[in-house]
């Protein structure tokens, strides 16, 4: 079929499904000719599109699977119209995101699914599957970020008084560095991030290279380590594109570290074909659907109603070994190791790879996954 100007291997289509959650879905599926196949659901990132898992699908397809990779809510083809930043934020809440991967499989037929699998910002809606609905979503794979688990509500609290903190004020205090800095996310939330990205000067298809380059085992830089503490000096060992200079955009950012035309002609993994792919759906809805999850992720203490709630099926973590996103929040990979997963049956840091894992080592994330679905008895 073709993609863009792209054309995707035979054995993978192209599909609109209304999920009855108030979003018609663009979704690429493969493994469809044989209704009783286990699904296996794929949930991208941001900047990203179901594209980001054309070398998962028909992998998975071998291995026995119905596959499914949606474009997400305010994503690629799922926008018929661009999100603009005063449209309804509610819809992009975490409860929602999980209503929205739900309503999608039983609108296709399933009442259970194998294995959920979610990159980036598709991490936490994968993660809220499993701990909201284990009933359905028979197992989790996360990829890039950790889940730090559910929302900590006091315990007791009456009975032992907690010493008054000081709130301290990260955004201020990353100001203030001798090189004054700031929080991407913060950023990311703001009303001028989204034209900020789609009318880059450099344009769209170039921020994008140097965002998926920057971000990846390309950019030699990419050392990442366990920080110390939440604090404006740890957070800044971080490279700009996660703790930003003051005074830049993202499109200033990335055009920093636009790679060379030979290390562009020599990236495999993210070929133009597949970025104009990107690109070209990202020209034409901006990026505020995907901007507006760093604006909403609790809706007035929902989440605290699950506050205690762990992930109790079978999961999995699998990130680049030169991706940041594994430390970037502070305790959240201790903690999902620890205390956030009780069924946690593997960690992996893949080597040559950073944050678009899934792209830069396909064939390692592949064999990765299909051991872990054998190893939690949901494989075929």
């Amino acid at each position: 079929m073709e993609y863009g100007k792209h054309t995707l291997p035979s054995g993978i289509r192209s599909r609109y499904i209304d999920n009855n959650n108030g979003v018609t879905m663009h979704v690429l599926e493969a493994g469809f000719e044989d209704r009783g196949r286990p699904c296996v659901v794929l949930l991208h990132g941001f900047p990203e599109l179901a594209y980001t898992w054309r070398n998962q699908l028909l992998p998975l397809v071998q291995a026995g699977f119905h596959v499914l990779a949606p474009d997400l809510r305010g994503f690629g083809r799922s926008v018929r119209t661009p999100v603009n930043f005063d449209d309804d934020l509610l819809p992009f809440s975490v409860l929602n995101r999980v209503s929205d991967v739900l309503g999608l499989v039983r609108a296709i037929g399933y009442k259970r699914v194998a294995a959920v699998v979610g990159h980036d910002w598709g991490g936490p809606t994968a993660a809220w599957c499993a701990v909201l609905r284990p009933d359905v979503f028979q197992s989790v794979v996360l990829m890039s970020t950790p889940f730090g688990g559910t929302p900590k509500l006091p315990f007791d609290s009456i009975n032992h008084l907690r010493g008054v903190q000081a709130e301290v004020d990260i955004e201020k205090e990353l100001a203030a560095l001798p090189r004054p800095r700031k929080h991407y996310q913060w950023y990311s939330a703001t009303r001028g991030a989204n034209l900020d990205m789609w009318h880059a000067p450099q344009g769209v298809h170039d921020l994008l290279r140097a965002l998926y380059y920057y971000k990846s085992a390309d950019w030699k830089g990419n050392k990442p380590f366990p920080l110390k503490s939440r604090t404006a000096a740890e957070l800044a060992k971080m490279p700009a594109y996660y703790i930003m200079d003051l005074d830049k955009s993202i499109a200033e950012t990335m055009a920093a570290e636009m790679p060379s035309r030979e290390q562009v002609a020599a990236c495999q993994w993210m070929t133009e074909p597949d970025l104009q792919v990107y690109s070209t759906e990202y020209s034409r809805t901006g990026f505020q659907g995907g901007l507006n999850l760093y604006r909403i992720y609790d809706v007035a203490g929902d989440l605290n109603s699950f506050a205690g709630r762990t992930i109790d099926v079978p999961s999995c973590y699998i990130a680049g070994a030169s991706e940041w996103g594994v430390y970037q929040t502070p305790g959240a990979f201790e903690a999902m190791q620890q205390s956030a997963c009780t069924r946690l049956l593997g960690v992996h840091l893949v080597k040559g790879a950073g944050h678009s894992v899934a792209e830069e080592q396909a064939g390692q994330v592949n064999q990765l996954l299909i051991e872990f679905f054998q190893r939690a008895k949901v494989a075929p």
